[in-house]
């Protein structure tokens, strides 16, 4: 078959498209943004790119299935042609994958509003280190898998991030909708995606759908300790496995610490031991993220013992790019750049950098760049959250003509709060302004310790490697 991605060059879009290919169907797209890594790993595979959007092109081409992506919508030219003539099928990335991947495989599916990336990465990483060869989509960019995406043996699990965003403009679904879980991971549930999602209520609608695709035999793996998914009620149609560090759950996350030679803790299955981890990553929500993926990844293998799937492995387990990554250390300063996009995830990070980097000066850089970020709803929360650092960086909120002045995220409020509480904050009109700022600030690096993290789910202007290179210099 002859499928034909608008958007191919996004990382969900362009993962996807791989797999199409892999799995031996002819392969083409088109995107206004073509750039390195994405395009080249594309095109090495085989897949042919073409620039911007053309509907007189489309039509020539007469592909069997056009894939529309969820940051396409009405007035793109291909969109106008495919409505106006119905000439060719088309659907969206989600309903694609079930349709040419998913349907026959025993699918693991994380979803979570915190740390989906990282556990798929680590459930995929599991399997692969014991053995298995699964199938994997991974929404960032992993070190471990070394790839984000994978076809795998059809007879081995295939892991892949749910993520409750919509599916097309057509379709308004949350994309894990479509994924046909077999073992469903339910990381975490918070209010996120403002743009979308009324409210926490609607977030736990979209939640209750999803596990209601868990078939008897499979298995919905809850994070146990979250007062949010708990409120889903019971699930009588499957079973559920908690995972958590209350005596109640079935995996019990014992025994954390940290320090800065690392993080260390145990599991144990029923009130049997399953194994002791020792290894680099961060923070007890890391922690959570592995016992969560090792637990889902074992239950594809045996749905009665989780236990099957050794745990030796996570020592090895390098992590996912920015999440949590440090990029650059240079004598006293360490430089940290993380995906951090939602209050609770900024304050796992900081208050696990305390412990981490004893004694160091914590500088949180933040980015109101996503759609939940940029508003007011979350703004007390993130305040408190980044009040978790000594010194707070805030860059001006991305695209605020497209938001009413009193629905925005308000930096300077947000600074006036923080140096109310003693800590030291400045907001800047540009990114540019605040990374002049900055440097001048902290380099170059004195006698005391400093972490210097950046959050943000985009590229922050460049800044960040800006600064890496400045601190080197």
């Amino acid at each position: 078959m002859r499928v034909y991605f608008m958007g191919v060059c996004g990382t969900a879009m362009g993962n996807a498209a791989l797999l199409a290919r892999a799995a031996g169907h002819a392969v083409s797209g088109s995107d206004t943004d073509i750039y390195p890594p994405m395009s080249t790993v594309l095109a090495e595979a085989g897949v042919t790119i073409e620039p911007g959007y053309d509907a007189a092109r489309l039509a020539r081409l007469k592909p069997d299935l056009v894939v529309v992506g969820n940051a396409q919508s009405r007035g793109n030219p291909e969109i106008e042609w495919l409505l106006e003539t119905r000439a060719l099928p088309f659907t969206s990335l989600p309903a694609m994958l079930h349709d040419l991947v998913l349907r026959h495989r025993t699918n693991l599916v994380i979803a979570g509003t915190h740390g989906k990336t990282t556990t798929t990465s680590l459930a995929a990483f599991l399997l692969r280190e014991n053995g298995r060869d699964p199938g994997f989509l991974i929404g960032g960019v992993p070190q471990d898998p070394p790839v984000g995406t994978h076809l795998g043996a059809p007879g081995d699990p295939f892991v892949i991030e749910g993520d409750e965003y919509d599916s097309a403009f057509f379709d308004k679904r949350s994309k894990f909708i479509h994924y046909a879980p077999r073992i469903a991971v339910l990381n975490n549930l918070e209010f996120d995606h403002a743009d979308i999602f009324r409210d926490l209520a609607d977030v736990q609608r979209t939640f209750s759908h999803f596990v209601r695709l868990v078939p008897r035999g499979g298995r919905v793996v809850l994070n146990g300790d979250d007062a949010n998914l708990a409120a889903l009620g019971p699930m009588p149609w499957t079973q559920v496995v908690r995972v958590g560090l209350g005596a109640e759950n079935d995996v019990r996350i014992t025994g954390f610490a940290e320090t800065a030679a690392g993080a260390e803790f145990a599991l144990t299955w029923r009130g049997a031991p399953w194994g002791r981890v020792r290894w680099s990553v961060p923070g007890l929500y890391n922690a959570r993220n592995a016992a969560m993926a090792a637990t889902g990844a074992g239950l594809a293998l045996d749905p009665g013992n989780p236990t099957i799937l050794p745990l030796d492995a996570l020592a090895r387990f390098r992590g996912v790019r920015r999440r949590q990554e440090a990029i650059a250390t240079h004598r006293t300063l360490t430089i940290i750049e993380d995906f951090g996009h939602h209050p609770t995830a900024l304050a796992e990070t900081l208050r696990s950098f305390r412990a981490r980097f004893p004694g160091a000066t914590l500088t949180a850089v933040f980015e109101p760049r996503s759609n939940t970020a940029r508003v007011k709803t979350l703004q007390d929360e993130f305040r408190d959250a980044l009040g978790e650092a000594d010194e707070i960086y805030l860059g001006p909120v991305n695209r605020p003509e497209k938001l009413a002045e009193n629905a925005r995220f308000d930096p300077a409020a947000v600074v006036a709060h923080l140096a109310g509480r003693g800590r030291k904050a400045r907001a800047f009109p540009d990114n540019g302004a605040l990374l002049a700022r900055l440097t001048a600030d902290t380099l170059p690096a004195g006698p005391q310790s400093r972490v210097v993290v950046f959050f943000s789910n985009g590229s922050f202007d460049g800044i960040i490697p800006r600064y890496a290179a400045a601190a080197k210099a």
